[in-house]
C-alpha cells in the first residue's frame, strides 16, 4: 500500500496539524517523520483547543495508530506534559502511541547548549526556539547522540553522564553568562524518562514495512515548513532537519517509490517566526491586520509572527522540491475585508527579473514584483460549502492553481475542524 505525505510549504505554522486531524479518518497510521518540540500543531474541535509538539496529530482518533518516527528528536519532559494534557481528555494514548527506538533524545544540556550558542551570536542569532533541537541533531550526525532504544540498556545513564559532561565543557567554551541548575533540570528529566519507559518502543521501519504489506493506509506527517529545510531552506535561518518530502524517507524508512500523494499546506498569505529574510513582509497596517485577524502568534514559543503577502515564487519552489500533488490553502478567512490582494509572482534579483527561488533572498539583492487581484468582503467562517464562496475568492484560487500548476483540493475558513471545505 502506498504512503501519502503531508507537509508545510512555507516557513511553518501553515496549519498542518488541523489538516492531519481532518484527514485521519482515512488512515490507519499517522507517522511523524522529523523535527522535535520546536513544532506546534494546533487543533480545535468540540469547543477545545489542543496544541501538540511531538505527538502526531491523529492522536484524538480512537482507531488510528500514531508513530513518532526515527527522524524525530524527543524531549521527555515536554512529551510527558503533552501526555498529561491528553489525560484531561481521556485519550487512550498508551494503546495507540508508538515511539521509534531510533529517535534521538533531547537532553537538558542540549537546551542549555542551544541557549549558549544563541547568546554567543549576539545580533546575528538565528531565532532558535531554544528547545535544544540543533544541538541534538548535531550529536546525531556527529554519532554522539542517545537514542530511545538505549533506555532499554542498563548502561544508558553512563552514556548520558559522559555526553552531559561534554556539553558542559562546550557551554563553557562559548564564553557567555548562562546561569542554570543542572541538578534540578536532571531531576525533571529522569522523572520524565521513567514515565516515557511505560510507552511502547518499536523498530519503526519494520513496523511500517509490515503495515504496508498488510495494506494499511499510512499518512506521514511533517513539522515546520519547506523553507526551513536544512538543505533547501533560507539557510542559516532554518531548522536542523529535512522538512521536505525527502525527509519522510529518511525519517521513517519509507522507500521513495512508496510515496503516492503529497499534500502541500500553505496559508493564503505568508508568515514567518524568528529571524531570516522575508521578501513579501509587510510593515504597515495591512500586515498588522493579518496578524490580528489571523491570531499570528507561535503555538510553541508565543512569539508574534511576521506577516506578508503570498509569495508564489517561494511557494512554487516548495511545490517542485516536494513533488506536491494536491494543495490545501489555509486561513482564507483572514483575507476577508481587503479591498485588493497582492501576490508576488516574480523577483527583481540583482537587476534581473526572475521567477525562480535564488540562493540568496536577502533584501539588498532582491525585491518582490506583485500582481494585484481583487479581494472579497464576505465572512468565510460561516460557510460550509464551496458553492457559498464569493467570486473573488474563487478567482483567487483559480489564479493560484494556474500559477502553481497544482490543484487546490481543500480550503480552510477557520480553525475548527468543521471549517474545512473540500473543493
Amino acid at each position: 500500500m502506498a504512503v501519502n505525505l503531508l507537509l508545510g510549504l512555507q516557513w511553518g505554522d501553515e496549519g498542518k496539524g488541523k489538516i492531519v486531524d481532518v484527514l485521519t479518518n482515512d488512515y490507519d497510521i499517522i507517522a511523524r517523520f522529523q523535527g522535535g518540540p520546536n513544532a506546534g500543531h494546533t487543533l480545535e474541535f468540540d469547543g477545545f483547543k489542543h496544541v501538540l509538539h511531538t505527538i502526531p496529530s491523529g492522536i484524538f482518533h480512537n482507531d488510528t495508530i500514531n508513530i513518532i518516527g526515527n527522524g524525530v528528536v524527543i524531549d521527555p519532559v515536554i512529551l510527558i506534559k503533552e501526555l498529561k494534557n491528553l489525560d484531561k481528555h481521556s485519550v487512550d494514548y498508551k494503546s495507540k502511541l508508538l515511539i521509534s527506538r531510533k529517535a534521538h533524545l533531547i537532553l537538558p544540556t542540549h537546551r542549555l547548549l542551544d541557549q549558549a550558542s544563541e547568546l554567543s551570536k549576539g545580533k546575528a542569532k538565528i531565532g532558535s526556539t531554544l528547545k535544544g533541537i540543533g544541538p541534538t541533531y548535531m550529536d546525531k550526525t556527529g554519532r554522539n547522540g542517545i537514542r530511545i532504544g538505549e533506555l532499554e540498556l542498563a548502561t544508558w545513564k553512563e552514556r548520558y553522564r559522559n555526553l552531559a559532561n561534554k556539553h558542559e565543557a562546550m557551554i563553557e567554551f562559548h564564553g557567555v553568562e548562562l546561569e542554570y541548575d543542572l541538578t534540578s533540570l536532571e531531576e525533571d528529566f529522569f522523572e520524565a524518562i521513567e514515565t516515557l519507559k511505560e510507552l511502547t518502543f518499536i523498530d519503526s521501519e519494520e513496523y511500517l514495512f509490515a503495515a504496508q504489506r498488510e495494506g494499511k493506509k499510512i499518512l506521514a506527517e511533517g513539522a515546520q515548513g519547506s523553507l526551513l529545510d536544512v538543505d533547501f531552506g533560507t539557510y542559516p535561518f532554518v531548522t536542523s532537519s529535512n522538512t521536505t518530502a525527502a525527509g519522510a524517507c529518511t525519517g521513517l524508512g519509507i522507500a521513495p517509490n512508496r510515496i503516492k500523494e503529497v499534500f502541500g499546506i500553505f496559508k493564503a498569505y505568508t508568515t514567518r517566526v524568528g529571524s531570516g529574510p522575508f521578501p513579501t513582509e509587510l510593515f504597515n497596517e495591512e500586515g498588522a491586520t493579518m496578524a490580528k485577524v489571523g491570531h499570528e502568534f507561535g503555538s510553541t514559543t508565543g512569539r508574534a509572527r511576521r506577516c506578508g503577502w503570498l509569495d508564489l515564487v517561494a511557494l512554487k519552489y516548495a511545490v517542485e522540491i516536494n513533488g506536491v500533488t494536491q494543495l490545501m490553502m489555509m486561513k482564507g478567512d483572514v483575507l476577508s475585508g481587503f479591498e485588493s490582494l497582492k501576490v508576488c509572482t516574480a523577483y527583481k534579483y540583482k537587476g534581473e527579473i526572475i521567477k525562480h527561488f535564488p540562493y540568496n533572498i536577502e533584501p539588498e539583492n532582491l525585491e518582490p514584483i506583485y500582481t494585484e487581484v481583487k479581494g472579497w468582503k464576505e465572512d468565510l467562517t460561516k460557510m460550509s460549502d464551496k458553492s457559498q464562496f464569493p467570486k473573488e475568492l474563487n478567482d483567487y484560487i483559480s489564479f493560484l492553481e494556474k500559477e502553481l500548476e497544482t490543484p487546490i483540493t481543500i480550503v480552510s475558513v477557520g480553525p475548527d475542524r468543521k471549517q474545512t471545505i473540500n473543493m
